[in-house]
């Protein structure tokens, strides 16, 4: 059942509307567990498109399966996903940086604060991303120290390569899965890919481990895929790999593998000169998670992350 969570007027009679799709049992008691899938509120941030899609493609044709109530959100921030634009475009604003928002205040507060009366009362809310343009993401779950009794055990159960528990920081006080954290729904914060591309395997990959969740929650009896044993880091586990100069960054591994110390993982040339600026070596062994995406760096640009440990 589509229904319009929020209509907002814009200039020259237009309107911001976002809506949702409830999947429910046929017949319902008002016991039943609800768990509220969201995403699109970045416009370049596109594999939850596919993950909304998938999602309602499977219960939908297993509907005798669904014991419990699935909202899904696919298109948060409609402006920016029409015009493949990251944030509201007119409003030049961060969808996820004004949570919960206001009632009475601006048009984009507003909608923030719709959003959060409609998830408010879940059992479970995934707020589903992709990477930026410049970046590629192993399928992870990013969680703050302070949820991080209550969230850990959840994370594991979808799927997810590794979960990372991060120190908190002031800017994150402003997102989604902060606000409704603090509003008592545990809301698990899921990135990967790289922005504006679908990664269909890594949405198969969290597609499984939702309808796990699901099943551990009662609210599935369909058929289930066992997930993968995530590995949980923290920061102090996490290595950055910045740009020391600008050019263009060749890449001489693949994004998921694991990668021993001092071992290459690529090159910044020049392609004035044709000289090589600097090879880029990792500082430890691990897992490399986060891959440089996008060629132009400049100093101090992020190359890659690496877990370091894991195997």
């Amino acid at each position: 059942m589509i229904e319009t969570v929020v209509s907002a007027d814009l200039p020259i009679d237009e309107k911001l509307i976002i809506q949702k799709n409830r999947l429910q049992p046929k017949e319902t008691t008002g016991t039943q567990k609800r768990i509220s899938i969201v995403t699109g509120l970045y416009g370049d941030e596109l594999d939850g498109q596919y993950i909304c899609y998938e999602l309602i493609r499977r219960i939908s044709a297993n509907k005798k399966y669904l014991k419990g109530i699935v909202d899904i959100f696919p298109a948060c921030n409609p402006l920016g996903l029409a015009s493949t634009t990251r944030g509201v475009p007119m409003f030049e604003l961060d969808m996820n940086r004004i949570f919960p928002g206001s009632e009475k205040g601006t048009t984009i507060e507003y909608v923030a604060a719709r959003l959060i009366d409609e998830i408010i009362g879940s059992d479970l809310c995934i707020d589903i991303h992709s990477s930026n343009i410049f970046l590629m993401e192993t399928p992870q779950v990013r969680i703050s120290e302070v949820t991080a009794q209550k969230l850990v055990p959840i994370a594991k159960k979808i799927n997810a390569d590794f979960v990372w528990v991060h120190a908190s920081a002031t800017v994150l006080e402003s997102t989604l899965a902060h606000s409704l954290n603090t509003m008592g729904v545990p809301t698990l914060a899921v990135e990967m890919g790289v922005g504006m591309r679908i990664h269909k395997s890594y949405g198969d990959q969290l597609v499984a481990g939702i309808l796990y969740i699901m099943h551990e929650m009662g609210m599935w009896d369909g058929p289930v895929e066992t997930p993968k044993e995530p590995i949980v880091s923290t920061d102090g586990s996490v290595s950055l790999i910045h740009a020391g100069v600008s050019g263009v960054f060749v890449p001489e591994v693949q994004h998921g593998e694991t990668v021993v110390k001092g071992q290459p993982i690529g090159s910044i040339i020049d392609s004035l000169t044709g000289d090589v600026n600097e090879i880029v070596e990792a500082p430890e062994s691990g897992f490399l998670f986060t891959l440089r995406e996008y060629p132009i760096v400049y100093e101090g640009s992020l190359i890659a992350r690496i877990l370091g440990g894991a195997k």
